[in-house]
Protein backbone atom coordinates (compact mmCIF):
# COMPACT_ATOMS: atom_id res chain seq x y z
CA UNK A 1 0.00 0.00 0.00
CA UNK A 2 1.62 3.24 -1.12
CA UNK A 3 1.16 6.42 0.80
CA UNK A 4 -1.42 8.76 -0.76
CA UNK A 5 0.26 11.88 0.61
CA UNK A 6 3.15 13.46 -1.28
CA UNK A 7 3.60 16.71 0.66
CA UNK A 8 6.75 18.57 -0.45
CA UNK A 9 9.35 18.83 2.27
CA UNK A 10 9.73 22.58 1.80
CA UNK A 11 6.05 23.56 1.82
CA UNK A 12 3.36 24.73 -0.53
CA UNK A 13 4.99 28.07 -1.29
CA UNK A 14 7.80 26.27 -3.09
CA UNK A 15 5.39 24.30 -5.26
CA UNK A 16 3.49 27.43 -6.20
CA UNK A 17 6.71 29.17 -7.21
CA UNK A 18 7.69 26.22 -9.38
CA UNK A 19 4.23 26.38 -10.99
CA UNK A 20 4.69 30.07 -11.68
CA UNK A 21 8.03 29.32 -13.30
CA UNK A 22 6.49 26.62 -15.47
CA UNK A 23 3.69 28.99 -16.54
CA UNK A 24 6.20 31.55 -17.76
CA UNK A 25 5.70 34.09 -14.98
CA UNK A 26 8.36 36.77 -15.45
CA UNK A 27 8.42 37.49 -11.74
CA UNK A 28 9.70 33.99 -11.14
CA UNK A 29 12.10 33.79 -14.06
CA UNK A 30 15.29 34.11 -12.08
CA UNK A 31 15.99 30.40 -11.63
CA UNK A 32 19.25 30.90 -9.79
CA UNK A 33 17.53 33.06 -7.16
CA UNK A 34 14.75 30.50 -6.87
CA UNK A 35 17.20 27.65 -6.37
CA UNK A 36 19.03 29.57 -3.67
CA UNK A 37 15.71 30.28 -1.93
CA UNK A 38 14.61 26.65 -1.98
CA UNK A 39 18.01 25.12 -1.29
CA UNK A 40 19.97 27.87 0.50
CA UNK A 41 23.76 27.61 0.53
CA UNK A 42 24.91 25.41 3.43
CA UNK A 43 26.24 27.07 6.54
CA UNK A 44 28.93 24.42 6.81
CA UNK A 45 31.44 23.41 4.16
CA UNK A 46 33.89 20.73 5.26
CA UNK A 47 36.60 19.08 3.21
CA UNK A 48 36.60 15.34 2.70
CA UNK A 49 39.48 14.92 5.15
CA UNK A 50 37.72 16.98 7.83
CA UNK A 51 34.52 15.00 7.29
CA UNK A 52 36.42 11.73 7.75
CA UNK A 53 37.99 13.02 10.97
CA UNK A 54 34.60 14.13 12.29
CA UNK A 55 33.03 10.77 11.49
CA UNK A 56 35.96 8.97 13.14
CA UNK A 57 35.53 11.01 16.32
CA UNK A 58 31.76 10.53 16.42
CA UNK A 59 31.66 6.86 15.48
CA UNK A 60 34.42 5.88 17.89
CA UNK A 61 32.15 7.21 20.65
CA UNK A 62 29.19 5.31 19.18
CA UNK A 63 31.26 2.12 19.07
CA UNK A 64 32.28 2.62 22.69
CA UNK A 65 28.70 3.35 23.73
CA UNK A 66 27.54 0.06 22.20
CA UNK A 67 30.49 -1.82 23.70
CA UNK A 68 29.98 -0.40 27.18
CA UNK A 69 26.21 -0.15 27.30
CA UNK A 70 25.19 -3.44 25.69
CA UNK A 71 27.52 -6.30 26.55
CA UNK A 72 30.80 -5.54 28.37
CA UNK A 73 29.16 -4.57 31.65
CA UNK A 74 26.64 -7.41 31.37
CA UNK A 75 29.56 -9.84 31.30
CA UNK A 76 31.05 -8.23 34.42
CA UNK A 77 27.93 -8.27 36.60
CA UNK A 78 28.79 -11.52 38.34
CA UNK A 79 32.46 -10.70 39.16
CA UNK A 80 31.51 -7.19 40.29
CA UNK A 81 28.77 -8.51 42.56
CA UNK A 82 31.10 -11.12 44.01
CA UNK A 83 33.85 -8.56 44.59
CA UNK A 84 31.54 -6.28 46.59
CA UNK A 85 29.69 -9.27 48.12
CA UNK A 86 26.46 -7.76 46.78
CA UNK A 87 25.59 -10.21 44.02
CA UNK A 88 21.87 -9.64 44.58
CA UNK A 89 22.29 -5.96 43.63
CA UNK A 90 24.39 -6.48 40.50
CA UNK A 91 21.41 -6.20 38.14
CA UNK A 92 20.99 -2.56 39.18
CA UNK A 93 24.30 -1.75 37.47
CA UNK A 94 22.69 -2.31 34.10
CA UNK A 95 19.27 -0.99 35.13
CA UNK A 96 20.63 2.36 36.35
CA UNK A 97 22.46 2.91 33.06
CA UNK A 98 19.45 2.08 30.88
CA UNK A 99 17.08 4.20 32.95
CA UNK A 100 19.45 7.15 32.73
CA UNK A 101 19.85 6.73 28.96
CA UNK A 102 16.08 6.66 28.44
CA UNK A 103 15.46 9.70 30.64
CA UNK A 104 18.15 11.99 29.22
CA UNK A 105 18.30 10.98 25.55
CA UNK A 106 15.48 13.30 24.36
CA UNK A 107 17.04 16.34 26.06
CA UNK A 108 20.04 16.36 23.73
CA UNK A 109 17.97 17.23 20.68
CA UNK A 110 17.11 20.64 22.13
CA UNK A 111 20.54 21.04 23.77
CA UNK A 112 22.25 20.60 20.41
CA UNK A 113 20.27 23.60 19.14
CA UNK A 114 21.10 25.69 22.22
CA UNK A 115 24.71 24.76 23.00
CA UNK A 116 25.61 23.89 19.44
CA UNK A 117 26.54 20.44 18.14
CA UNK A 118 30.04 20.63 19.60
CA UNK A 119 28.83 21.79 23.02
CA UNK A 120 26.17 19.11 23.28
CA UNK A 121 28.55 16.35 22.15
CA UNK A 122 31.27 17.46 24.57
CA UNK A 123 28.72 17.50 27.40
CA UNK A 124 27.63 13.96 26.51
CA UNK A 125 31.24 12.73 26.30
CA UNK A 126 32.12 14.42 29.61
CA UNK A 127 29.25 12.76 31.45
CA UNK A 128 29.82 9.39 29.79
CA UNK A 129 33.59 9.54 30.35
CA UNK A 130 33.51 10.74 33.96
CA UNK A 131 30.88 8.16 34.89
CA UNK A 132 32.85 5.37 33.21
CA UNK A 133 36.15 6.35 34.85
CA UNK A 134 34.56 6.65 38.28
CA UNK A 135 33.25 3.09 37.84
CA UNK A 136 36.87 1.92 37.80
CA UNK A 137 37.52 3.50 41.22
CA UNK A 138 34.10 3.04 42.86
CA UNK A 139 34.59 2.05 46.52
CA UNK A 140 31.17 0.42 46.92
CA UNK A 141 28.30 -1.10 44.96
CA UNK A 142 26.14 1.98 45.63
CA UNK A 143 28.84 4.27 44.24
CA UNK A 144 29.22 2.08 41.16
CA UNK A 145 25.47 2.15 40.51
CA UNK A 146 25.49 5.96 40.76
CA UNK A 147 28.49 6.15 38.42
CA UNK A 148 26.67 4.02 35.84
CA UNK A 149 23.71 6.40 36.07
CA UNK A 150 26.02 9.36 35.33
CA UNK A 151 27.52 7.46 32.40
CA UNK A 152 24.00 6.85 31.09
CA UNK A 153 23.28 10.60 31.15
CA UNK A 154 25.97 10.96 28.50
CA UNK A 155 25.60 7.62 26.74
CA UNK A 156 22.23 8.47 25.24
CA UNK A 157 23.52 11.87 24.17
CA UNK A 158 26.47 10.34 22.33
CA UNK A 159 24.11 8.38 20.09
CA UNK A 160 21.66 11.23 19.54
CA UNK A 161 24.10 14.07 18.87
CA UNK A 162 26.24 11.87 16.60
CA UNK A 163 23.19 11.21 14.47
CA UNK A 164 22.33 14.92 14.37
CA UNK A 165 25.87 15.92 13.32
CA UNK A 166 25.95 13.32 10.54
CA UNK A 167 22.63 14.70 9.30
CA UNK A 168 24.21 18.18 9.19
CA UNK A 169 27.14 16.88 7.15
CA UNK A 170 25.60 14.36 4.75
CA UNK A 171 22.93 14.97 2.08
CA UNK A 172 19.62 13.42 3.06
CA UNK A 173 19.54 10.97 0.15
CA UNK A 174 22.89 9.50 1.28
CA UNK A 175 22.09 9.76 4.98
CA UNK A 176 20.74 6.21 5.24
CA UNK A 177 23.97 4.73 3.85
CA UNK A 178 26.03 6.52 6.49
CA UNK A 179 23.55 5.46 9.16
CA UNK A 180 24.10 1.90 7.97
CA UNK A 181 27.84 2.23 8.43
CA UNK A 182 27.31 3.65 11.92
CA UNK A 183 25.05 0.69 12.72
CA UNK A 184 27.83 -1.69 11.64
CA UNK A 185 30.09 -0.15 14.28
CA UNK A 186 27.29 -0.28 16.83
CA UNK A 187 26.70 -3.97 16.06
CA UNK A 188 30.42 -4.69 16.18
CA UNK A 189 30.72 -3.03 19.59
CA UNK A 190 27.73 -4.93 20.94
CA UNK A 191 28.98 -8.19 19.42
CA UNK A 192 32.55 -8.21 20.75
CA UNK A 193 31.68 -6.65 24.10
CA UNK A 194 30.85 -9.94 25.81
CA UNK A 195 33.98 -11.90 24.88
CA UNK A 196 36.18 -8.84 25.38
CA UNK A 197 34.72 -8.15 28.81
CA UNK A 198 35.29 -11.73 29.89
CA UNK A 199 38.89 -11.71 28.66
CA UNK A 200 39.69 -8.41 30.40
CA UNK A 201 38.15 -9.62 33.64
CA UNK A 202 40.15 -12.85 33.58
CA UNK A 203 43.40 -11.11 32.63
CA UNK A 204 43.34 -7.71 34.33
CA UNK A 205 40.26 -7.58 36.56
CA UNK A 206 36.88 -5.96 36.00
CA UNK A 207 38.04 -2.42 36.85
CA UNK A 208 40.37 -2.49 33.83
CA UNK A 209 37.33 -2.86 31.54
CA UNK A 210 36.36 0.71 32.47
CA UNK A 211 39.88 2.14 32.50
CA UNK A 212 40.71 0.85 29.02
CA UNK A 213 37.89 2.92 27.55
CA UNK A 214 39.71 6.15 28.47
CA UNK A 215 41.99 6.35 25.36
CA UNK A 216 39.04 6.01 22.97
CA UNK A 217 37.06 8.58 24.92
CA UNK A 218 40.01 10.98 24.87
CA UNK A 219 40.43 10.53 21.11
CA UNK A 220 36.75 11.26 20.51
CA UNK A 221 36.81 14.28 22.84
CA UNK A 222 39.83 15.82 21.10
CA UNK A 223 38.46 15.28 17.57
CA UNK A 224 35.08 16.75 18.50
CA UNK A 225 36.78 19.75 20.14
CA UNK A 226 38.94 20.47 17.10
CA UNK A 227 36.81 19.47 14.13
CA UNK A 228 33.08 19.62 14.92
CA UNK A 229 32.60 23.30 14.08
CA UNK A 230 28.99 23.13 12.93
CA UNK A 231 27.57 26.62 12.44
CA UNK A 232 24.05 27.23 13.67
CA UNK A 233 21.72 29.92 12.27
CA UNK A 234 22.91 33.44 13.13
CA UNK A 235 19.97 34.19 15.45
CA UNK A 236 21.14 31.35 17.69
CA UNK A 237 24.87 31.77 17.09
CA UNK A 238 24.88 35.40 18.26
CA UNK A 239 22.93 34.86 21.47
CA UNK A 240 24.63 35.23 24.82
CA UNK A 241 25.13 32.17 27.01
CA UNK A 242 22.49 33.49 29.39
CA UNK A 243 19.92 33.81 26.61
CA UNK A 244 20.77 30.32 25.38
CA UNK A 245 20.16 28.77 28.79
CA UNK A 246 16.87 30.63 29.05
CA UNK A 247 15.79 28.48 26.10
CA UNK A 248 16.34 25.29 28.13
CA UNK A 249 13.01 23.75 29.13
CA UNK A 250 13.96 22.81 32.71
CA UNK A 251 10.40 22.15 33.90
CA UNK A 252 9.53 20.11 30.83
CA UNK A 253 12.78 18.15 31.16
CA UNK A 254 12.07 17.41 34.84
CA UNK A 255 8.54 16.17 34.22
CA UNK A 256 9.71 14.10 31.22
CA UNK A 257 12.47 12.46 33.28
CA UNK A 258 9.98 11.66 36.06
CA UNK A 259 7.47 10.24 33.57
CA UNK A 260 9.89 7.92 31.80
CA UNK A 261 11.99 7.12 34.89
CA UNK A 262 9.08 6.09 37.14
CA UNK A 263 7.51 3.99 34.40
CA UNK A 264 10.69 2.09 33.59
CA UNK A 265 11.71 1.73 37.24
CA UNK A 266 8.35 0.16 38.03
CA UNK A 267 8.79 -2.46 35.32
CA UNK A 268 12.42 -3.04 36.31
CA UNK A 269 11.55 -3.64 39.98
CA UNK A 270 8.82 -6.05 38.94
CA UNK A 271 11.35 -8.04 36.89
CA UNK A 272 14.52 -7.86 39.02
CA UNK A 273 12.94 -8.03 42.49
CA UNK A 274 9.99 -10.23 41.41
CA UNK A 275 7.55 -7.98 43.28
CA UNK A 276 3.80 -8.53 42.75
CA UNK A 277 1.90 -5.98 40.69
CA UNK A 278 -0.04 -5.02 43.82
CA UNK A 279 3.13 -4.03 45.70
CA UNK A 280 2.99 -0.33 46.82
CA UNK A 281 6.32 0.41 45.13
CA UNK A 282 5.08 -0.89 41.78
CA UNK A 283 1.70 0.82 41.54
CA UNK A 284 3.06 3.91 43.32
CA UNK A 285 5.69 4.36 40.60
CA UNK A 286 3.09 3.87 37.87
CA UNK A 287 0.80 6.47 39.46
CA UNK A 288 3.74 8.89 39.77
CA UNK A 289 4.56 8.30 36.10
CA UNK A 290 0.97 9.04 35.05
CA UNK A 291 0.82 12.27 37.10
CA UNK A 292 4.20 13.39 35.76
CA UNK A 293 3.04 12.64 32.22
CA UNK A 294 -0.02 14.84 32.64
CA UNK A 295 2.13 17.66 34.05
CA UNK A 296 4.56 17.24 31.16
CA UNK A 297 1.78 17.70 28.59
CA UNK A 298 0.51 20.80 30.41
CA UNK A 299 4.01 22.30 30.60
CA UNK A 300 4.80 21.61 26.95
CA UNK A 301 1.45 22.92 25.68
CA UNK A 302 0.83 25.97 27.85
CA UNK A 303 3.95 27.01 29.76
CA UNK A 304 7.27 26.34 28.03
CA UNK A 305 8.21 28.77 25.21
CA UNK A 306 10.83 26.31 23.90
CA UNK A 307 9.45 22.83 24.70
CA UNK A 308 11.87 19.92 24.86
CA UNK A 309 9.30 17.79 22.99
CA UNK A 310 6.95 20.03 20.98
CA UNK A 311 3.47 18.49 20.99
CA UNK A 312 2.81 20.00 17.56
CA UNK A 313 5.65 17.80 16.30
CA UNK A 314 4.81 14.51 17.99
CA UNK A 315 1.15 14.77 16.89
CA UNK A 316 2.05 15.06 13.21
CA UNK A 317 1.44 12.00 11.08
CA UNK A 318 4.95 10.90 10.17
CA UNK A 319 6.73 11.76 13.48
CA UNK A 320 4.03 9.92 15.46
CA UNK A 321 4.11 6.88 13.16
CA UNK A 322 7.91 6.72 13.21
CA UNK A 323 8.03 7.04 17.00
CA UNK A 324 5.49 4.28 17.63
CA UNK A 325 6.98 1.92 15.03
CA UNK A 326 10.40 2.35 16.67
CA UNK A 327 8.87 1.81 20.10
CA UNK A 328 7.17 -1.51 19.31
CA UNK A 329 9.96 -2.67 17.00
CA UNK A 330 12.57 -2.07 19.72
CA UNK A 331 10.42 -3.91 22.27
CA UNK A 332 10.45 -6.99 20.06
CA UNK A 333 14.05 -6.80 18.82
CA UNK A 334 15.81 -6.13 22.09
CA UNK A 335 13.97 -8.80 24.06
CA UNK A 336 14.49 -11.34 21.26
CA UNK A 337 18.17 -11.15 20.41
CA UNK A 338 19.79 -7.78 21.07
CA UNK A 339 20.63 -8.10 24.77
CA UNK A 340 23.00 -10.58 26.42
CA UNK A 341 20.28 -12.39 28.41
CA UNK A 342 17.81 -12.48 25.50
CA UNK A 343 15.03 -15.02 25.07
CA UNK A 344 16.64 -16.72 22.05
CA UNK A 345 19.83 -17.34 24.05
CA UNK A 346 17.74 -18.77 26.90
CA UNK A 347 15.98 -21.06 24.42
CA UNK A 348 19.29 -22.49 23.24
CA UNK A 349 20.68 -22.96 26.77
CA UNK A 350 17.52 -24.07 28.61
CA UNK A 351 15.60 -26.02 25.96
CA UNK A 352 18.32 -27.22 23.58
CA UNK A 353 20.93 -27.43 26.40
CA UNK A 354 23.61 -25.78 24.26
CA UNK A 355 26.70 -24.30 25.85
CA UNK A 356 27.13 -20.53 26.01
CA UNK A 357 29.61 -20.71 23.13
CA UNK A 358 27.21 -22.73 20.94
CA UNK A 359 24.40 -20.28 21.71
CA UNK A 360 26.64 -17.39 20.74
CA UNK A 361 27.50 -19.01 17.41
CA UNK A 362 23.79 -19.44 16.64
CA UNK A 363 23.34 -15.69 17.09
CA UNK A 364 26.20 -14.88 14.71
CA UNK A 365 24.03 -14.92 11.51
CA UNK A 366 21.73 -12.44 13.20
CA UNK A 367 24.64 -10.09 13.93
CA UNK A 368 25.71 -10.26 10.28
CA UNK A 369 22.13 -9.60 9.19
CA UNK A 370 21.99 -6.41 11.30
CA UNK A 371 24.97 -4.91 9.51
CA UNK A 372 23.79 -6.10 6.10
CA UNK A 373 20.22 -4.85 6.57
CA UNK A 374 21.24 -1.38 7.65
CA UNK A 375 23.71 -0.85 4.80
CA UNK A 376 21.25 -2.34 2.28
CA UNK A 377 18.55 0.10 3.39
CA UNK A 378 20.95 3.01 3.06
CA UNK A 379 22.06 1.88 -0.39
CA UNK A 380 18.47 1.45 -1.59
CA UNK A 381 17.45 4.92 -0.40
CA UNK A 382 20.49 6.46 -2.04
CA UNK A 383 19.77 4.63 -5.30
CA UNK A 384 16.00 5.16 -5.50
CA UNK A 385 15.32 8.16 -3.29
CA UNK A 386 12.38 6.20 -1.83
CA UNK A 387 11.81 4.60 1.57
CA UNK A 388 8.10 3.77 2.04
CA UNK A 389 7.95 0.37 0.35
CA UNK A 390 11.30 -0.61 1.85
CA UNK A 391 9.99 0.27 5.30
CA UNK A 392 6.92 -1.97 4.88
CA UNK A 393 9.00 -4.89 3.62
CA UNK A 394 11.36 -4.47 6.58
CA UNK A 395 8.49 -4.56 9.07
CA UNK A 396 7.02 -7.63 7.37
CA UNK A 397 10.35 -9.49 7.65
CA UNK A 398 10.32 -8.96 11.42
CA UNK A 399 6.81 -10.46 11.64
CA UNK A 400 7.89 -13.43 9.50
CA UNK A 401 10.85 -14.16 11.77
CA UNK A 402 8.66 -13.99 14.90
CA UNK A 403 6.15 -16.45 13.45
CA UNK A 404 8.88 -18.94 12.48
CA UNK A 405 10.41 -18.76 15.96
CA UNK A 406 7.04 -19.43 17.62
CA UNK A 407 6.85 -22.83 15.90
CA UNK A 408 10.24 -24.06 17.11
CA UNK A 409 9.91 -27.46 18.77
CA UNK A 410 11.99 -30.52 19.56
CA UNK A 411 11.78 -31.85 16.01
CA UNK A 412 12.69 -28.53 14.37
CA UNK A 413 15.54 -28.91 11.87
CA UNK A 414 18.88 -27.42 13.03
CA UNK A 415 19.02 -25.31 9.87
CA UNK A 416 15.92 -23.43 11.05
CA UNK A 417 17.62 -22.63 14.36
CA UNK A 418 20.35 -20.91 12.35
CA UNK A 419 18.35 -18.97 9.75
CA UNK A 420 14.92 -18.23 11.28
CA UNK A 421 16.22 -15.27 13.28
CA UNK A 422 18.01 -13.71 10.31
CA UNK A 423 14.92 -11.86 8.96
CA UNK A 424 14.48 -10.23 12.39
CA UNK A 425 17.99 -8.77 12.33
CA UNK A 426 17.88 -7.74 8.68
CA UNK A 427 14.38 -6.30 8.89
CA UNK A 428 14.85 -4.40 12.14
CA UNK A 429 18.17 -2.88 11.06
CA UNK A 430 16.57 -1.73 7.82
CA UNK A 431 13.48 -0.44 9.66
CA UNK A 432 15.31 1.78 12.14
CA UNK A 433 17.39 3.20 9.26
CA UNK A 434 14.47 4.03 6.98
CA UNK A 435 12.26 5.40 9.76
CA UNK A 436 15.02 7.71 10.99
CA UNK A 437 15.35 9.15 7.49
CA UNK A 438 11.54 9.38 7.25
CA UNK A 439 11.52 11.39 10.48
CA UNK A 440 14.24 13.77 9.29
CA UNK A 441 12.60 14.21 5.87
CA UNK A 442 9.18 14.74 7.43
CA UNK A 443 10.04 17.81 9.54
CA UNK A 444 11.44 21.25 8.80
CA UNK A 445 15.15 21.80 9.40
CA UNK A 446 14.55 23.74 12.62
CA UNK A 447 12.87 20.68 14.17
CA UNK A 448 15.38 18.12 12.88
CA UNK A 449 17.50 17.88 16.05
CA UNK A 450 14.49 17.64 18.38
CA UNK A 451 12.84 15.06 16.10
CA UNK A 452 15.98 12.92 16.19
CA UNK A 453 15.97 13.05 19.99
CA UNK A 454 12.31 11.99 20.05
CA UNK A 455 13.10 9.01 17.81
CA UNK A 456 15.85 7.83 20.15
CA UNK A 457 13.60 8.36 23.19
CA UNK A 458 10.92 6.01 21.86
CA UNK A 459 13.56 3.55 20.71
CA UNK A 460 15.39 3.34 24.05
CA UNK A 461 12.14 3.28 26.03
CA UNK A 462 10.97 0.36 23.90
CA UNK A 463 14.25 -1.44 24.54
CA UNK A 464 13.93 -1.27 28.32
CA UNK A 465 10.20 -2.02 28.36
CA UNK A 466 10.67 -4.94 25.96
CA UNK A 467 13.34 -6.56 28.11
CA UNK A 468 11.45 -5.92 31.37
CA UNK A 469 8.05 -7.03 30.07
CA UNK A 470 9.30 -10.20 28.39
CA UNK A 471 11.31 -11.03 31.51
CA UNK A 472 8.26 -10.63 33.74
CA UNK A 473 6.14 -12.80 31.41
CA UNK A 474 8.84 -15.47 31.25
CA UNK A 475 9.20 -15.60 35.02
CA UNK A 476 5.47 -15.78 35.68
CA UNK A 477 4.76 -18.55 33.15
CA UNK A 478 7.92 -20.49 33.97
CA UNK A 479 7.22 -20.59 37.71
CA UNK A 480 3.65 -21.68 37.07
CA UNK A 481 4.74 -24.49 34.72
CA UNK A 482 7.51 -25.67 37.04
CA UNK A 483 5.17 -25.90 40.00
CA UNK A 484 2.61 -27.73 37.92
CA UNK A 485 5.06 -30.31 36.58
CA UNK A 486 7.51 -30.77 39.47
CA UNK A 487 5.80 -29.99 42.75
CA UNK A 488 3.50 -32.50 44.41
CA UNK A 489 2.59 -34.10 47.74
CA UNK A 490 4.72 -37.17 47.14
CA UNK A 491 7.98 -35.35 47.71
CA UNK A 492 8.42 -32.64 50.34
CA UNK A 493 11.67 -31.23 48.89
CA UNK A 494 10.20 -30.39 45.51
CA UNK A 495 8.90 -26.89 46.30
CA UNK A 496 12.44 -25.90 47.25
CA UNK A 497 13.72 -27.78 44.22
CA UNK A 498 11.46 -25.69 41.96
CA UNK A 499 12.90 -22.46 43.36
CA UNK A 500 16.43 -23.72 42.65
CA UNK A 501 15.62 -24.32 38.98
CA UNK A 502 13.74 -21.03 38.71
CA UNK A 503 16.26 -18.73 40.38
CA UNK A 504 19.58 -20.28 39.36
CA UNK A 505 21.38 -20.58 36.07
CA UNK A 506 19.99 -22.76 33.29
CA UNK A 507 23.18 -24.83 33.61
CA UNK A 508 21.54 -26.76 36.46
CA UNK A 509 19.05 -28.35 34.04
CA UNK A 510 21.62 -30.69 32.51
CA UNK A 511 22.46 -32.10 35.98
CA UNK A 512 18.87 -33.16 36.81
CA UNK A 513 17.50 -36.68 36.72
CA UNK A 514 15.65 -37.58 33.47
CA UNK A 515 12.11 -36.92 34.78
CA UNK A 516 12.81 -33.52 36.32
CA UNK A 517 15.09 -32.61 33.41
CA UNK A 518 12.25 -33.22 30.94
CA UNK A 519 9.86 -31.24 33.13
CA UNK A 520 12.23 -28.27 33.33
CA UNK A 521 12.88 -28.26 29.57
CA UNK A 522 9.15 -28.42 28.79
CA UNK A 523 8.44 -25.60 31.24
CA UNK A 524 11.06 -23.36 29.67
CA UNK A 525 9.80 -24.20 26.17
CA UNK A 526 6.20 -23.30 27.08
CA UNK A 527 7.20 -20.07 28.82
CA UNK A 528 9.46 -18.94 25.97
CA UNK A 529 6.75 -19.69 23.40
CA UNK A 530 4.41 -17.27 25.20
CA UNK A 531 7.17 -14.64 25.10
CA UNK A 532 7.76 -15.27 21.39
CA UNK A 533 4.02 -14.78 20.73
CA UNK A 534 4.17 -11.42 22.53
CA UNK A 535 7.17 -10.43 20.43
CA UNK A 536 5.25 -11.31 17.26
CA UNK A 537 2.41 -9.04 18.41
CA UNK A 538 4.87 -6.19 19.02
CA UNK A 539 6.37 -6.66 15.56
CA UNK A 540 2.88 -6.63 14.05
CA UNK A 541 2.06 -3.36 15.84
CA UNK A 542 5.35 -1.89 14.56
CA UNK A 543 4.31 -2.87 11.02
CA UNK A 544 0.88 -1.25 11.41
CA UNK A 545 2.49 2.00 12.54
CA UNK A 546 4.72 1.96 9.45
CA UNK A 547 1.70 2.24 7.15
CA UNK A 548 0.90 5.94 7.88
CA UNK A 549 4.51 7.06 7.26
CA UNK A 550 4.70 9.58 4.42
CA UNK A 551 6.95 9.28 1.38
CA UNK A 552 8.80 12.60 1.26
CA UNK A 553 11.32 13.43 -1.41
CA UNK A 554 14.95 12.77 -0.47
CA UNK A 555 16.70 15.71 -2.18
Amino acid sequence: MASTERRPLLGDNVSSRYSALDDGDDSASDTSTLTETIYPPPLNDFSTIDTCWILAGLWSAVFLGALDGSTVVATLLSPIGSDYERLNQSSYIGTSYLLSVCCFTPLYGRLSDILGRKGAMLLALSLFGSGTLFCAFAPSMEALIMARAVAGMGGGGVMTVSSIVVTDLIPLKQRGLYQGMANILFGLGAGIGGPLGGWINDSLGWRAAFLLQAPVLLFSFVIVSLKVNIKLPSEIQNQSLRDKFRRVDFLGSLTLVCTVGCLLLGFSLKTTEQMPWSHPWIWGLFVASAISGILFVVVEKYISPYPVMPLRLITQRTPLAVSMSNFFGSMAAFSTVLVPLNEIAQYFTAVRLYSAAESGFHLLPHSIAISTGSVFAGWMMRRTGKLYTLTLYSGFMCILASIMIIFWKESTSPIHLWIDIVPQGFGMASLITTTLIAMIAGVVKEDMAVATGITYLFRTTGQVLGVSTSGAILQAVLLQKLRLRIEGPVCEFRPHFTEIIFRHSTKIISTLDPINKAAAISSYADALRIVFICQAVWNFLAFLWCIPIQENTLP
